[in-house]
């Protein structure tokens, strides 16, 4: 389930709250008792880094981009004929 965080338009009081994705937004302000709450956009709570079967499993041939890469992964980082990097 995921930590929705909402903010009230009324007090500005800031809350999170784990809810089911299905489930309605709150709208009551737990500090002031308005029905001004706000369901907020936040960035996720983790990070996927470095090598795993998220970056190495459903990829094939020259499309794998390993950390610490191969030949291909340098390539793609250069940016001019004399091969450079950017």
């Amino acid at each position: 389930m995921p930590i929705y965080e909402y903010e009230c338009k009324a007090c500005g009081h800031r809350l999170e709250k784990l809810q089911k994705i299905s489930a309605a937004p709150l709208t009551d302000c737990p500090s002031c008792e308005a029905a001004e709450l706000n369901r907020l956009i936040s960035a996720a709570g983790f990070r996927l880094a470095g090598g795993g079967w998220y970056e190495t499993d459903f990829k094939t041939g020259s499309k794998k981009n390993l950390a610490g890469g191969s030949e291909g992964a340098k390539t793609a980082a250069t940016s001019g004929k004399d091969g450079t990097l950017a």
